[in-house]
């Protein structure tokens, strides 16, 4: 599925990633972790294409298509999703028609034949997801994540995931800020979007997110580059120890 060679990033002049080798398959979990500075969030907004980081080299292929090649939002269309750490608030933009406009365009993009969804039957559509995430239905009227909580926000971007059904999905500390009610929730979300047509890469500092999204492979990202990896079991020794520990 995502076939990322030798990736090298920087942001400035700063070098940050320095030569990033990783292969996720369909219906696989991975998990990156490392200390901060390491270059784990640098890898998955890289991925979706954000502009403030430059790569200098390597490949990264989606299902034999060149992501390097497209603007972030070709990249969406095309199946990768990325949670952010900190979403953003955006003044103006409902989330009910935000959610609308992106889940048309999507669809249209896998089915030419896909007719645009109305209003009143996406809200009847959507009510399910709501439901499931313990999201207001209010909320749909709000403007996108303004004044939300950080964990109603995390939701939303689960929300998002469920709806898009992209074919990777990167979760960049998504359980930051989260209680435990709404990780569990959050936690559920995930699992229900797991499958053997997708796969998922989560970027997290803690343990806690994996007692409920058991990963298949953990990869530790220290100055850069992927030093060490393992599975669950390697994620429990890396909340015990830290990473000092490890070396390349």
């Amino acid at each position: 599925m995502l076939k990322v060679k030798g990736l090298k990033v920087s942001a400035g002049e700063k070098d940050i990633l320095k030569g990033i080798d990783l292969e996720i398959k369909s219906g696989e979990v991975h998990c990156i972790m490392g200390p901060n500075g390491a270059g784990k969030s640098t890898l998955v907004n890289s991925l979706m294409g954000h502009p403030s980081y430059d790569i200098s080299s390597g490949e990264v292929n989606l299902n034999g298509i060149n992501l390097l090649e497209l603007e972030p939002f070709e990249r969406s269309l095309e199946g990768v999703f990325l949670a952010f750490q900190y979403p953003r608030e955006i003044s103006g933009v409902t989330l009910f028609n935000f959610l609308l406009a992106a889940y048309n365009e999507h669809m249209c993009h896998k089915d030419k034949d896909f007719r645009r969804m109305k209003a009143f039957k996406f809200r009847k559509f959507i009510k399910p997801f709501l439901i499931e995430l313990k999201v207001p239905e209010d909320f749909l009227q709000r403007y996108l994540n303004h004044g939300f909580s950080g964990g109603e926000k995390k939701k939303i971007e689960i929300l998002q995931l469920k709806l898009f059904n992209p074919k990777i999905a990167l979760l960049d500390e998504t359980d930051s800020g989260l209680d435990v009610d709404a990780l569990k929730v959050v936690s559920q979300g995930i699992n229900d979007f797991k499958s053997k047509e997708n796969a998922i890469l989560i970027v997290t500092h803690y343990q806690r997110i994996l007692d409920y999204v058991k990963p298949d492979f953990v990869h530790v990202i220290k100055d850069g580059k992927i030093v060490k990896s393992g599975d669950y079991k390697f994620a429990q020794e890396l909340e015990q120890k830290g990473f000092e520990w490890i070396t390349e």
